[in-house]
């Protein structure tokens, strides 16, 4: 149950019953929230104030009159109206207490929600270049897209989860000499430096060794027109099995990749470009030079272009180069008309930092080809700062310039990797330590949230040790005596785990997973404050010696906790842990 839409629901029904004119149209602007301070009670709405007009009422009359009505609810203790009309509610502790049972009979399905109502949705992330393996810039966007499917399927949402391979134009081709380099070092000559321009990491080397393995040296002294085009595909491959590697030690596994080039060889750029040119969105003209470019170092040429103004982009975008081939706009047009076709009328792209400039336009296109039906969030990732006890990390001994992403995993383990990773919101840059990740301290997030899933697993242990005639099983722990529970601490740590239903709506409605590690910590700062009480009184002990009633219904707080850290770290892509090492 996710009870601020419970209430909302019941709040509907009320106004209505009070004035038929405010109607169901107005019933979704009906917010109901935690209020922003808790002493003001547990849920708080605005309905009368956005429902006033249409009620023919002042906006705290009528919130007098919803209050009056809303105080007769058997599950509500008190009502309060504030200010202009706020109407804000405390709820009877039985009710919350009661919501242990819906987390116990439901076990981590509890949160699981039907907003998507099966919805397709597609997420498209990673999408590095077949170039080389994955530097740590890029697990950030992996989780991220990762972790976001992870929240829209728990939500109730058709998640496919893609990638999309940048397997033409010049990067590849360099990919291919730099590899036609290292198949020459391979077979016995010295190369001596790295030429400027090709790729330098010995990342290549195991690939050059097995080109040899295979063809001999049947490349060697061939002019690049002849060798070329099978070392791009050869390069290509080994890439992508290099990143599929890597993305597999990060728990990542796309459903499907598409093809640059694909697309490209398939005609589809010609074809969405001439359905553009057929809807006057594509013409011939000249832009105006950057702003903070002079005269002298732009050339003013006549270009093919996309009408992106006409959806609120700041100017038009080239469709053509200077060659005549095509710009990568509109190869991403075309690939993301593609997806359009394949029924995906909502998309998320999840790009680096380095693309923002880029989002305007991708979102005209989007508009234009798909005659507003579809529509494209992009997800920005910041920058990662990397440091290794404090000291910044420059170098990777494998890529020779950049921290590759198996370096970080191999060093503090997935979980830790994928939970960092999500500490804080997409947009804002993120301090990774090597050293503080995996301390065992309360300043690290991820060991706070994993020891108390481990310490709830440790009472509920102990507590069968201690009664072996105690059921601990969940459906017996849903015949506890709740009514036990009377600490306001307790009460508490119910209410933050009564709200995981909310969290995963909200966070997917806003393509937000961080918000899951927010309130997981929550959670577990809750639960072992809760647990340090105890070690002064021992009254608020999980475990009562003497009183096997109050320990039982305790265990299912416990159970219950577990249940909701646990439901939250797989959304995450993270597994809870039973024990700590």
């Amino acid at each position: 149950m996710n009870v601020f839409n419970h209430f909302r629901d019941i709040i509907k029904v009320e106004i209505e019953t009070i004035s038929a004119a405010a109607g169901a149209d107005g019933a979704p602007r009906i917010s109901v929230e935690p209020p922003r301070d808790p002493s003001h009670g547990d849920l708080s709405t605005n309905a009368a104030m956005v429902l006033s007009r249409a009620a023919g009422l002042k906006p705290r009359d009528l919130a007098e009159k919803l209050a009056a009505a809303l105080g007769a609810q058997p599950d509500i203790q008190t009502v309060d109206v504030a200010g202009p009309g706020f109407v804000n509610i405390t709820l009877d502790p039985a009710f919350w207490r009661s919501r242990l049972d819906d987390i116990l009979q439901n076990g981590e399905a509890y949160g699981t929600s039907t907003m998507g109502g099966g919805r397709k949705i597609n997420i498209e992330y990673v999408s590095a270049n077949p170039t080389g393996p994955m530097h740590v810039g890029h697990a950030r966007g992996a989780v991220l897209g990762d972790a976001l499917a992870g929240l829209l399927t728990k939500a109730g949402f058709d998640v496919t989860r893609e990638y999309y391979i940048n397997d033409a134009g010049a990067q590849i081709d360099t990919l291919a000499r730099s590899l036609h380099l290292r198949y020459r070092e391979a077979l016995g000559e010295t190369i001596g430096e790295i030429p400027e321009g090709l790729y330098p990491g010995d990342y290549l080397v195991p690939p050059a060794a097995k080109l040899v393995e295979r063809d001999g040296d049947k490349w060697r002294n061939l002019d690049e027109a002849e060798w070329l085009p099978a070392l791009r595909d050869f390069a290509i491959d080994e890439m992508m099995a290099l990143i599929w590697d890597d993305l597999a030690a990060l728990g990542i596994h796309h459903a499907l990749f598409s093809s640059e080039r694909e697309i490209a060889a398939s005609g589809a750029i010609d074809e969405v470009v001439a359905g553009l040119e057929k809807d006057d969105l594509v013409y011939v003209g000249v832009l105006e030079p950057p702003k903070g470019k002079t005269m002298d170092d732009w050339e003013s040429r006549p270009q093919t272009l996309f009408r992106s103004t006409k959806f609120g982009d700041d100017v038009d975008r080239p469709l053509k180069k200077s060659d005549g081939s095509w710009t990568y706009f509109a190869s991403d047009i075309a690939y993301h008309r593609d997806k359009i076709r394949r029924g995906f009328d909502v998309m998320i792209d999840v790009w680096g930092a380095d693309h923002k400039g880029y989002i305007k336009r991708m979102q005209a296109a989007v508009t234009a080809v798909s005659g507003g039906k579809a529509t494209l969030d992009v997800r920005i990732c910041n920058l990662v700062h990397l440091f290794d006890g404090g000291a910044p990390v420059k170098m990777s001994k494998r890529a020779g310039t950049f921290v590759t992403l198996r370096d970080v995993v191999d060093k503090v383990g997935r979980d830790v990797v994928r939970f960092i990773m999500l500490t804080r919101g997409n947009e804002a840059a993120l301090e990774f330590d090597m050293a503080k990740v995996v301390e065992q301290s309360r300043d690290n997030p991820v060991f706070y949230v994993q020891y108390a899933h481990a310490r709830a697993c440790s009472v509920l242990r102990n507590a069968a040790a201690m009664f072996p005639d105690l059921k601990l099983d969940d459906s017996s722990l849903s015949d506890a005596d709740y009514g036990r529970l009377s600490d306001p601490g307790e009460l508490a740590l119910i209410k933050l785990l009564a709200g995981w239903p909310r969290v995963v709506e909200t966070a997917a409605e806003a393509h937000e997973p961080h918000r899951i590690a927010y309130y997981l910590s929550e959670i577990a700062a809750q639960f072992h404050g809760q647990w340090a009480k105890g070690n002064i009184d021992e009254n608020l002990r999980y475990i009562i010696a003497d009183d096997m009633g109050l320990t039982h219904a305790r265990a299912a707080l416990v159970r219950a906790t577990a249940i909701v850290v646990a439901s939250g770290l797989r959304t995450m892509g993270v597994k809870p842990v039973e024990e700590m090492r």
